[in-house]
């Protein structure tokens, strides 16, 4: 249930009712917002209906509303507001529409050097690359692993990027925690209740991204598992559903974008690389992105994507990067919101 304090209660009284909450084990977690709190109560307990009645009696209390939607964390009766995941000061889910970028696999020095500042001078704020690949052939290059993560963290101290990486195993959490700023959880563990658990004990951003095969409700329920352990730092990613299409890799729900936003108050981040297979769409549909309410972008970037050990098919050049941050530029202008491109002004961000 969600209890929604009147504009003036005093701390005293929210006090209370927290307290009378945690006495009889509801969980619960405050969305203290400009103008009212939000209490959000979670606990399957026979006598809820009751504890219900007692809490409308208390001073203080504006309403208590149940909630009938099973995603109770995520959605935005708990919390009206957008979320903003702030890493370091790159605030995903604001103003600015954050770009990651680079290689879909780690395959050298040389190469994740040279992307790394490729998407730097470009505009992109995130460095992202796996050093762990779930690949759907046990032939083809499942990544670095460890050393994959160790030239990362090199080029994160050439650059000055921050890093995303893919999480795939509950018991590389620890390592995979020392180099990433941001955990990605892939399409294939996006219901990996398990791992969605561990990763919600940590004090890590994670980056869910939809299974190709989900609904936004269990989409949105796999987030649920993360934040119920008590990790609130997660952000979505749209990377494309399975459909009759034939012609692309995947489908790019773009109607995902503006939904979640209306359901959830988690940011979204969209994958136009994943979501079409197709290095030559990639640009339209990050423009697309953008314009449909983005709150970020993640695409593959290689320096020669011919010679890529995985996904070359669908990565941009450098050169191909820097014309998409040019045109995604332009669509965020249209909407007030920013995009970092060097050169290029973008209300207020050149």
């Amino acid at each position: 249930m969600i209890i929604v304090m009147k504009t003036h209660s005093s701390q005293q009284q929210l006090d209370h009712i927290v307290n009378k909450l945690e006495s009889v084990d509801f969980k619960v977690h405050l969305s203290q917002g400009v103008h009212r709190t939000i209490i959000g109560v979670i606990g399957e307990k026979k006598d809820k209906e009751t504890m219900k009645m007692k809490i409308e009696a208390m001073d203080g209390v504006e309403k208590v509303i149940s909630i009938l939607d099973s995603y109770k964390l995520t959605g935005r009766d708990f919390k009206p507001e957008r979320s903003v995941i702030d890493i370091d000061g790159i605030k995903i889910g604001g103003e600015e529409v954050i770009v990651m970028a680079g290689p879909c696999s780690v395959e050298n020095e040389e190469q994740i050097i040279k992307t790394a500042t490729a998407v730097r001078d470009a505009g992109a704020k995130i460095l992202r690359g796996g050093a762990y690949k779930p690949r759907t052939s046990p032939y083809s290059f499942q990544g670095l692993g460890e050393k994959g993560l160790k030239l990362m963290a090199l080029a994160k101290q050439k650059t000055g990027l921050k890093i995303i990486t893919e999480l795939m195993n509950i018991e590389d959490i620890d390592m995979v925690c020392h180099y990433a700023d941001i955990l990605q959880i892939g399409a294939r563990n996006m219901q990996n209740y398990s791992l969605l658990k561990a990763v919600g004990k940590i004090n890590k951003p994670v980056m869910l991204k939809r299974g190709f095969a989900s609904t936004i409700k269990e989409w949105l329920l796999a987030a649920e598992y993360i934040m119920k352990e008590g990790n609130h730092q997660v952000i979505l990613c749209e990377r494309g559903i399975r459909t009759f299409g034939e012609k692309t890799r995947n489908t790019l729900d773009l109607s995902s974008v503006p939904l979640i936003h209306k359901l959830s108050h988690l940011p979204i981040v969209v994958d136009p690389s994943h979501g079409t297979g197709k290095w030559k769409l990639v640009t339209p549909m990050a423009r697309a992105a953008v314009a449909c309410g983005a709150d970020g972008l993640i695409v593959e970037v290689h320096p020669q994507p011919e010679d890529a050990l995985s996904d070359g098919q669908q990565s941009l050049t450098p050169k191909n990067f820097q014309n998409m941050m040019y045109e995604i530029t332009k669509i965020a202008d249209v909407l007030e919101r920013k995009v970092y491109c060097p050169g290029v002004v973008s209300n207020g961000i050149i």
